[in-house]
C-alpha cells in the first residue's frame, strides 16, 4: 500500500520511469484489466488510451493538458486536411498544425536559448514567463513558479509524431484517422510517448483496428527485450555514468588525459545503452499488448561510414528528418553544392532539436559535415569506395572504416555531454595534451571492474548478429522453470547494481 500514491498522484520528485519498481506495479495493474476488456477493439483502444493518459500524468504532471491539447488540434486538423475541396485549404491546414505544433515546442524548448541570445546580441533585458504556469496559477489557484519554463517531458517525440501524422494526411499517404479516440490512442501510447521511437501513423494505426494476438513465442521475446533493456539500462549505462562518466565530464581537469579518454568511450556506450535500452522496454511492452513497434537501433557503431551510422542511430528519428526535412528542402534532386548544404542544414536542426544549446547544434554540425563529405567521396571513388583496393584486404579496410567512423562519433559526443564549450576544451586538451602515457596502467588498474563492464557492453554491441539471435532464441525456447530462474536472477542483478538511486533515461530531457 505504501506505492498508492505513487501510482495516483504525480510527484516532480519521483516520476514514472520504466526502471522503477512503482511503474511495474502500475504496468501489472493495467494489464490486469487488459485482460478483460482485449477481445473488444473498442474498449481496449479506450481502455489504453486513458491509461496512457494517466502514465502521461504520472510521468509529466499538468503537462497532461498540453497532450491533450496537441491530441485535439491535430486531429481536428487532420479532418479538415483530408476533407478541404481546394489545394490551398489544405496546405493552410497543414501549415496551422506545423505551426501550433512547432510553436509549442519552441515556446517551451527554445524560449531561453532564444531570449538570451537576443538580449546578448540586442544588449536587451527580456525575460521568460511561463505562461501555463501563471494561467494555473490564476485559475487553479496553483503555486508554479512563472519565471522557469519546464520542460514538458516526451514533447519532442509526440511533436514530430503528430505533425508526420498532418503532413502525411496532406500528402495522401494516409487516411485520416477515424475517431478521436483512436487518434489520442495512437498519440499517448505509453510504451513509446515520452522517448520514442517516434511512430508514424501508417505503421501504428492499421493496428488498432486488429484484434489482439500474441503467440507464445511473440510474449517471451517480449519479456526478453525488457530484460535486456533494463540491463543495458540500469547495470551498464546508469552504472558507467554514476561511477566514472559524470564525476570525469562535471570536472575534466581532476582526471588525466588517459581518464578522459576513457570517460568519452564510457559516455558512447552509456548513452548508446541508456537509449537502445529504453527502446527495448518500449517495444517489448508494446508487443505484450498486441502492438508493434518499429526498430529504432541496429548496432550503431558498428558502422563503417557516417552515413551508415545515421542508418542505425535512432532510426525513427533519422528517417523523419529525411522525409519532413531533408527531402522538402530539396534532398539530392537540386546538384552537389545543395545537396550538401541539406544535409549540413538537416543535422544543424536535428541537433537543435536534442537541446537549446549552441553545443547541440555544433554536435549536428559535425555530423552535417559528415556526412556531406561522406557523400562527395562516394562521388568521387564510387559507392564501395576504399574496399576496392587492390593493395589492402576488404574486411582490413571495413575495419579502419569502422574504427575511424567510431572516434568520429565518440569525439563528437564530446560536445553532446559536456555541460559547456569550456568543459569541452579543457576534455580535448586533457586528452591530446596531459595524457600521462606513464600512470595508464595504475589507472587501469585503479578502474579495473569499471573498465571491464565497459569493454563487456562494447564486446556485446560488436557481437556478430547471427549470435545475438542465437541467445535470444535460446532464452525462448528455454524451460518455463529455467526462464523463471534466469528472470529472478536477472531482477537480483539489477537491484545489487542500483547502488545510487534510480536514474533518468538521458533523452528524456530531450
Amino acid at each position: 500500500m505504501q506505492f498508492l500514491p505513487e501510482i495516483l498522484i504525480y510527484s516532480e520528485q519521483s516520476p514514472m520511469l520504466f526502471t522503477r519498481f512503482v511503474f511495474w506495479i502500475f504496468f501489472f495493474i493495467l494489464l490486469a484489466g487488459y485482460s478483460i476488456v482485449y477481445p473488444r477493439r473498442i474498449l481496449r483502444n479506450t481502455y489504453l488510451f486513458l491509461m496512457s493518459l494517466f502514465f502521461y500524468y504520472l510521468s509529466g504532471g499538468y503537462f497532461f493538458f498540453l497532450l491533450v491539447f496537441s491530441t485535439l488540434s491535430d486531429y481536428i486538423l487532420g479532418q479538415l486536411i483530408h476533407s478541404s475541396k481546394t489545394g490551398w485549404g489544405r496546405k493552410l491546414f497543414v501549415s496551422i498544425s506545423v505551426i501550433i505544433n512547432l510553436g509549442l515546442l519552441s515556446y517551451f524548448k527554445y524560449s531561453y536559448f532564444f531570449v538570451d541570445s537576443a538580449n546578448s546580441i540586442f544588449h536587451t533585458d527580456f525575460r521568460v514567463l511561463d505562461f501555463l504556469a501563471l494561467w494555473s496559477n490564476q485559475i487553479a489557484g496553483t503555486g508554479f513558479d512563472v519565471n522557469r519554463i519546464i520542460l514538458p517531458v516526451g514533447i519532442s517525440f509526440y511533436t514530430f509524431q503528430t505533425i508526420s501524422y498532418t503532413v502525411d494526411v496532406y500528402r495522401r499517404k494516409v487516411e485520416p484517422v477515424r475517431n478521436i479516440i483512436d487518434f489520442g490512442f495512437y498519440v499517448s501510447f505509453f510504451p513509446q510517448l515520452v522517448a520514442g521511437p517516434i511512430v508514424r501513423a501508417a505503421e501504428f494505426v492499421p493496428q488498432l483496428y486488429q484484434k489482439y494476438k500474441v503467440l507464445w513465442r511473440e510474449a517471451w521475446h517480449a519479456i526478453f527485450l525488457i530484460l535486456n533493456g533494463l540491463i543495458k539500462k540500469m547495470i551498464i549505462s546508469d552504472y558507467i555514468s554514476v561511477n566514472y562518466v559524470d564525476r570525469v565530464f562535471d570536472n575534466p581537469l581532476m582526471y588525466s588525459g588517459f581518464e578522459n579518454l576513457m570517460a568519452v568511450y564510457g559516455y558512447s556506450i552509456q548513452i548508446y545503452c541508456d537509449f537502445s535500452g529504453y527502446t527495448d522496454i518500449a517495444i517489448g511492452l508494446a508487443l505484450l499488448l498486441g502492438f508493434k513497434l518499429p526498430i529504432n537501433f541496429n548496432s550503431p557503431y558498428k558502422a563503417v561510414n557516417i552515413t551508415d551510422f545515421w542508418r542505425r542511430w535512432h532510426i525513427s528519428l533519422s528517417s523523419w528528418l529525411r522525409d519532413y526535412l531533408y527531402i522538402p528542402l530539396g534532398g539530392n534532386r537540386r546538384g552537389a553544392v545543395k545537396t550538401y548544404m541539406h544535409l549540413l542544414v538537416t543535422m544543424l536542426l536535428g541537433g537543435l532539436w536534442h537541446g537549446a544549446s549552441i553545443r547541440f547544434v555544433i554536435w549536428g554540425g559535425i555530423h552535417g559535415a559528415g556526412l556531406a563529405i561522406h557523400k562527395l567521396w562516394k562521388a568521387l571513388w564510387g559507392k564501395s569506395g576504399i574496399s576496392r583496393s587492390r593493395y589492402y584486404p576488404v574486411r582490413l579496410m571495413r575495419f579502419f572504416s569502422l574504427l575511424l567512423t567510431f572516434h568520429f562519433v565518440t569525439f563528437s559526443w564530446i560536445f553532446f555531454r559536456a555541460g559547456d564549450f569550456e568543459t569541452a576544451r579543457q576534455m580535448f586538451e586533457q586528452i591530446f595534451v596531459y595524457f600521462s602515457f606513464r600512470n595508464v596502467p595504475d589507472m587501469i588498474w585503479a578502474y579495473r571492474g569499471l573498465y571491464a563492464l565497459m569493454t563487456i557492453g562494447f564486446v556485446i554491441h560488436w557481437l556478430p548478429d547471427r549470435f545475438k539471435e542465437y541467445y535470444r532464441g535460446s532464452f525462448i525456447r528455454l524451460h518455463i522453470v529455467l526462464k523463471v530462474l534466469l528472470i529472478v536472477f536477472v531482477i537480483i542483478m539489477l537491484y545489487q547494481f542500483q547502488t545510487a538511486g534510480i536514474q533518468p533515461f538521458i533523452y528524456f530531457q530531450f
